[in-house]
């Protein structure tokens, strides 16, 4: 029974009840964080999976995982089979995840998910503080995806110790006096009334205090013949501490084969008792010795291994036992463990550098590597450079424990690690692949910290002595990426031609990364036309992620909204392919952009919701915040002003922080996109005015926005204001090529022409945009068009003109625009008292439903969406169920009538 605990065995209800959801429950040790997971064990009516965090595994990959889905392995063949080999890889059940933890994530909630279909199923996890961190990024990966489904997540945690950022907590307070006094007559109702009130006391509300101070007692104090001396009020020292002491006493006074035993099992929880007998009975023991520590109360040994009373009975096992007995335990559990166990027991006994021990967590690291664990990789590393007999080997493993752990999110770490490697080769001659890697993660950790560009700086020294080609590549391409992405700096010129300087001589690849870094110097030295052709054809995919990035991105200054949507379009695709959701954030944020700039607005909103979610997931908060910037852009038009300024801020508070400019620049020109929908010219003018002369003012996106200038200019009476920005537009839209940049030039041009001229432009822009058909452009130019023949008293083909733009501003949701061209039409004396929005059907789902609705359409089945979309399939289910009333269809077949469906 539980005393005191009824609100919190509540909310442990609620959830149980409702079946699907997560919750952590955190305080400090001791303080029923365990027992209230009992009780949700005992209470919940469904398939219950089980795993306690161990802290000496916190650095073996998916170990806590592999303990949690023990019992359920056998339904891992039901996954879809890149699921079922990432799992099976994490697990070291054979497989590989092409070294993407958090497609291991998706297996895990695939596979709950199918054993729901048989009932509810609840996961319990205790200490989740300790869960290796390979173990927790999956199962936080599930919580956060937990909609419609029969599975809950019940965490227990330390308080502060466990990051699970999103997830409802429940923190356990101190027991009140009448609840302790409860539990204390519970379980040690001989005491006399005045020794209860002191322990009481002491116990300050911790449960496990009042079960285990009682124990502490001599028989003299237990009948209160004399003052309970061990204990004083007020001491500063925490009263766990005091139940250590007690859990310490209790092993010592066992017999050396219970206490080897223990230390055994407290070096190195396994998933059964095979392991465990055999490293006791190397040591002269066996299993039937632990009986006296079960009859101590401290262990109990189980088909599963052995369950520790708590986990400061583990503690106490280890600080009562010297070094002496703590290395020959590992020396035992080396040559009974598998390869992975094996190399860090050997590790922990090796006090001198040892080639063949490092040499062995190398090949830890790799395979960690192949099973997606990057915490594992860099541990692994660290350790094996710390064992390393050569320098340079030394500098080479602590650089790819520091690139391992920047990747896995582990900043801190990296710069320690990164600091140990650079000491170590102030005295060295290090191959040029090791200084350019150590470059790599030096600059990935100044973005980090807001200097980007100290990162290029970095990137150039390690492309000097860089002597393989797709490593100096990358550097070079990363050096001009960063120079240009930073906030405006007076060094960013000078560091662009260093860049350009530096790209080798050659034809494929060096020149395409030559070009892209010609263009990044010439727009930073105030060029700001800059459209620069180059080939990527047949080369893309073999291309370095991030140059394949790069190549893509620059799509957007050459107006190329077709090459850049589906380049992305395949990255993204690649992506999901080869089981990397880690590097899907920026392939949805460039696919975002490049829907966005094609006029597949429901579209964009879908992709970059899912780009923000997956950003946050994997610890990119700068993806995060461009894409939030996208976002905000998306609102700006659909006239949403709350969610556009929310987004807006967030975009600009993370490119403050990094010192990076993308993302404040989409935030920039949301606003004043916002502003321009809503009529606010002047404001439009100030605000762009500001961000064209400010932090932002070498982005290729104010491109984009021109046009919006100048039409401003033109509303608020001042047209003179325009003539620089369409001197500029018009030698980049005519430089581009492209159809909608040139449709667009016709329009503003016609708002600045004469009378007699502004009609015969209006109508060559519509000629043209018929080549491009970007839909939302041209409705603004039906718009634009229609106004100035209602001016002109040409009413009829006013209306025309406007009924196009207010029909296409209403499939885009674009509100703001569509109310515009209504009010028009009004003023032409056509009657729209009873209008109905007769727009896009799809304007009505939620960015989720409208992927998933158009991912049915193409035949997908719920589990073939799922996985494009790290959805389980029931979730999948629940949106179509939610979609299609909404739609006014009742099933798939129906939805391809839809239009813009597809």
């Amino acid at each position: 029974m539980l005393y005191g605990r009824q609100v919190e065995q509540s909310v442990v209800d609620e959830l149980l009840e409702s079946r699907c959801g997560a919750l952590v429950v955190c305080g400090a040790a001791g303080i029923g964080k365990s027992a209230l997971l009992e009780y949700a064990a005992t209470n919940a009516r469904a398939r219950v999976l089980r795993v306690t965090g161990v802290e000496s595994e916190a650095d073996l990959p998916f170990a806590a995982l592999h303990l949690l889905l023990r019992p359920v392995l056998d339904h891992i063949e039901v996954l879809p089979p890149q699921q079922a080999e990432a799992l099976r890889g994490a697990l070291g059940l054979g497989g590989g995840t092409r070294g993407d933890r958090f497609l291991v994530g998706l297996a895990t909630l695939s596979l709950l998910v199918e054993l729901s279909a048989e009932g509810p199923v609840v996961c319990l996890v205790d200490d989740a503080q300790w869960l290796d961190g390979e173990s927790a990024d999956a199962l936080l990966f599930v919580a956060r995806r937990l909609h419609a489904e029969p599975v809950a997540v019940l965490f227990a945690a330390r308080e502060g110790e466990f990051p699970a950022r999103g997830l409802p907590e429940l923190r356990l307070g101190e027991l009140d006096a009448d609840a302790s006094q409860k539990l204390l007559a519970e379980r040690a109702a001989d005491l006399p009334s005045a020794v209860c009130a002191q322990l009481v006391t002491e116990a300050r509300g911790n449960p496990l205090a009042l079960i285990e101070l009682p124990r502490m007692l001599t028989p003299e104090q237990r009948k209160g013949v004399l003052l309970p001396l061990f204990f004083s009020l007020g001491t500063a020292q925490p009263v766990t501490d005091r139940v250590l002491v007690g859990f310490r006493d209790r092993v010592a006074a066992l017999s050396p084969a219970a206490r080897s035993c223990l230390l055994v099992a407290a070096l190195d929880h396994h998933d059964g008792l095979d392991v465990l007998a055999r490293a006791v009975g190397l040591l002269g023991a066996s299993l039937a010795d632990i009986a006296d520590a079960e009859r101590a109360g401290l262990a109990r040994v189980g088909p599963g291994g052995v369950t520790f009373h708590h986990p400061l009975v583990r503690t106490a096992v280890l600080v009562s036992c010297d070094i002496a007995d703590r290395m020959a335990a590992h020396r035992a559990l080396a040559e009974a463990s598998d390869d992975d166990r094996r190399a860090w027991h050997l590790a922990a006994v090796t006090l001198r550098p040892d080639e063949n021990v490092a040499a062995e967590l190398e090949s830890l690291a790799v395979r960690a590597r192949c099973r997606g664990g990057q915490t594992a990789v860099s541990a692994a590393f660290a350790r094996a450079a710390e064992l390393s007999v050569d320098p340079a080997e030394a500098v080479r493993r602590w650089t790819a424990a520091a690139l391992a752990a920047a990747e896995a999110g582990l900043w801190r770490r990296a710069g320690e690690l990164v600091d140990k490697a650079r000491q170590r080769a102030k005295a060295l001659t290090l191959p040029g692949t090791v200084m350019g890697e150590l470059a790599h993660v030096r600059a990935k950790l100044e973005v980090e910290a807001g200097r980007p560009l100290q990162a290029v700086r970095l990137l150039h020294e390690g492309a000097v002595v860089a002597d393989a080609l797709p490593i100096k590549l990358s550097l070079l391409g990363l050096a001009g990426y960063y120079t240009w992405a930073s906030a405006t700096h007076p060094d960013q010129p000078a560091l662009a031609r260093r860049t350009e300087e530096l790209c080798p001589d050659g034809e494929g690849l060096p020149s395409v990364i030559r070009t892209i870094n010609r263009a990044f110097r010439l727009i930073l030295e105030g060029d700001d036309v800059t459209t620069i052709a180059y080939p990527i054809a047949e080369q893309a995919e073999r291309m370095p992620g991030e140059l394949r990035f790069l190549v893509t991105f620059q799509a957007l200054s050459r107006a190329d909204h077709k090459g850049m949507h589906d380049e992305a379009a395949r990255l993204a695709e690649d992506c999901r392919a080869e089981g990397r959701p880690g590097r899907m954030p920026e392939a949805l944020t460039l696919l975002s952009i490049a829907q966005l700039l094609d006029g597949r607005h429901q579209s964009a909103r879908a992709t970059v919701t899912t780009g923000m979610t997956l950003a946050s997931d994997v610890g990119q908060p700068m993806w995060r915040d461009y894409a939030a910037g996208v976002h905000a852009w998306l609102s700006a038009v659909a006239g949403n002003e709350e969610e556009c300024e929310a987004m807006a801020e967030q975009a600009i508070q993370g490119a403050d922080h990094h010192r990076w400019m993308p993302a404040a620049c989409w935030a920039a020109c949301a606003l004043a996109t916002l502003d321009f929908g809503l009529g606010r010219y002047d404001a439009v003018l100030d605000r762009m005015e500001r961000a064209i002369s400010g932090p932002t003012r070498h982005a290729f996106l104010w491109r984009y926005a021109w046009p919006d200038y100048i039409e401003a200019a033109v509303r608020v009476g001042h047209p003179q204001r325009a003539r620089n920005r369409l001197r500029c537009y018009t030698e980049w839209a005519q430089a581009t090529g492209q159809p909608t940049p040139l449709a667009i030039l016709h329009r503003v041009r016609a708002l600045l022409a004469k009378e007699s001229a502004a009609g015969d432009l209006y109508v060559r822009a519509l000629a043209v945009h018929a080549e491009g058909q970007q839909p939302f452009e041209e409705a603004r130019t039906r718009l634009a068009y229609g106004e100035w023949l209602r001016r002109h008293r040409r009413r009829a083909e006013a209306r025309s003109q406007l009924q196009a733009a207010m029909e296409a501003f209403d499939r885009l949701g674009a509100a703001p625009w569509s109310a515009r061209a209504a009010a028009e039409l009004r003023a032409t004396g056509q009657s729209l008292s009873d209008r109905s929005t007769t727009g896009d059907p799809l304007s009505v789902l939620t960015p989720q439903e409208l992927q998933v609705v158009r991912l049915a359409v193409t035949g997908a089945s719920n589990r073939e969406i799922g996985t494009q979309l790290f959805l389980s399939p029931r979730t999948v289910a629940s949106h179509l169920y939610k979609a299609f009333p909404k739609l006014g269809v009742s099933s798939r077949a129906e939805l391809i009538r839809l239009p813009g469906v597809t």
